[in-house]
């Protein structure tokens, strides 16, 4: 099949990233690094991780995957995948699948002066326990921080997960 066919916008004019993809470009390609987990339920645990954040030129989205490995072994733990929805005004829109059955809709704020993102889920589903996710990012010095904070019909919203990833 001939790819002009399929997609003549790209024949004629080079790619470009939406004005509302912007302001959130520094997260764009593979980001790997460490994390540590823990809940008042589980074992604290450690892992490693690879993020990527892509873009379909002229689209206002951002796609998302993650995976995580166990460190001593690289065994596969856990991954998800979703799309992230920038808005011109700061706010932010979030879905995410887990592997595990899970399901996010998130929204937020982000800062393009700070690189903050902040999510709050507005809904969790598939979830038994889960009544709430918080997730932050923030890049610091060329480092991606993140960190996600968690709520079950049991626990109040503690501390969850904490990672740093260096861009590949």
């Amino acid at each position: 099949m001939d790819a002009r066919k399929e997609s003549p916008a790209s024949a004629t004019s080079p790619p470009v990233i939406h004005p509302a993809v912007v302001p959130l470009s520094f997260l764009l390609g593979t980001w790997r690094g460490q994390g540590e987990g823990g809940f008042p339920t589980i074992n604290s645990f450690s892992y490693g991780e690879e993020l990527i954040f892509s873009h379909s030129p002229n689209k206002p989205v951002i796609g998302y995957t993650q995976k995580t490995w166990k460190l001593s072994s690289g065994e596969p733990m856990h991954g998800e995948s979703g799309y992230w929805r920038p808005k011109r005004d700061g706010t932010i829109e979030v879905v995410i699948a887990q592997s595990n059955g899970l399901v996010e809709v998130q929204k937020g704020i982000y800062s393009f002066e700070e690189n903050v993102i902040q999510l709050q889920s507005e809904m969790v589903g598939n979830a038994s326990k889960v009544k709430e996710i918080r997730r932050c990012f923030q890049l610091v010095d060329g480092v991606l921080c993140y960190d996600v904070q968690m709520a079950t019909n049991t626990v109040t919203l503690q501390p969850h997960l904490k990672a740093t990833l260096k861009k590949l």
